[in-house]
């Protein structure tokens, strides 16, 4: 009976580890273009298959990442994403692209993607990036300045952050290990959920003044 236990445990982990190293599963077919009607369709990952005999070269195309953005807002920064949503070829598929643009002075605030690894280049300027590891590893910082040509990597879900530390405009491209990588800004998460926070939480966990919460609160404020 021993035997079985040891026998039934080794099946389970055997059919959950595939789970476990990949952010998205893969797929058993040569793709699975979403769409979002059930007509005809199959439901994967989120969306819905088109039927692979109505799939089009458009299916898998996407045009504009030449264009520079705007970046008037506070932070400076502007992303534009390509994945799943813009993109329907690329679901199941794993893997996703963004263009980063960022003004003098601009950042990408601190954040996480729940459901991806991310690997930056930087295609102009020179920005300051780095990541933070988890309580269990005490924290640590790993940060580096990067000029042109030049590539970082930050973990799944680990909070990280791209600052423009140079006297112009900077652009880098990413790509992430999910068609649908999710992203979660920690500052406007924690001080602009809807609906709030109670501010004694707030004040507690950051240590800072009733008010100074309050008047994050009011900034974040969706």
């Amino acid at each position: 009976m021993k035997n079985l236990s040891v026998l039934a445990v080794l099946s389970l982990l055997a059919l959950t580890l595939p789970l476990t190293i990949a952010s998205d599963p893969s797929p058993l077919q040569d793709f699975c273009v979403g769409v979002n009607t059930p007509a005809d369709g199959v439901f994967v990952n989120g969306k819905f298959c088109k039927d692979p005999k109505l799939a089009t070269a458009d299916d898998f195309f996407f045009s504009g990442l030449q264009n520079a953005r705007p970046v008037g807002n506070a932070v400076g920064s502007n992303v534009t994403a390509v994945n799943v949503n813009n993109l329907p070829g690329l679901n199941t598929l794993g893997i996703s692209l963004v263009r980063i643009d960022y003004g003098v002075n601009g950042q990408n605030p601190p954040h996480t993607h729940p459901r991806a690894t991310e690997i930056l280049l930087v295609a102009e300027g020179t920005l300051l990036v780095g990541f933070v590891t988890s309580n269990g590893d005490g924290n640590r910082l790993f940060s580096k300045t990067l000029n042109v040509g030049d590539v970082f990597v930050f973990p799944e879900g680990l909070i990280h952050f791209q600052a423009n530390i140079g006297k112009s405009p900077a652009v880098a491209f990413a790509a992430l290990s999910s068609q649908n990588p999710g992203v979660v800004g920690i500052a406007n998460t924690v001080f602009g959920s809807n609906p709030a926070i109670d501010p004694k939480v707030l004040v507690k966990a950051f240590q800072l003044d009733p008010k100074a919460v309050l008047d994050l609160q009011n900034k974040f404020k969706k």
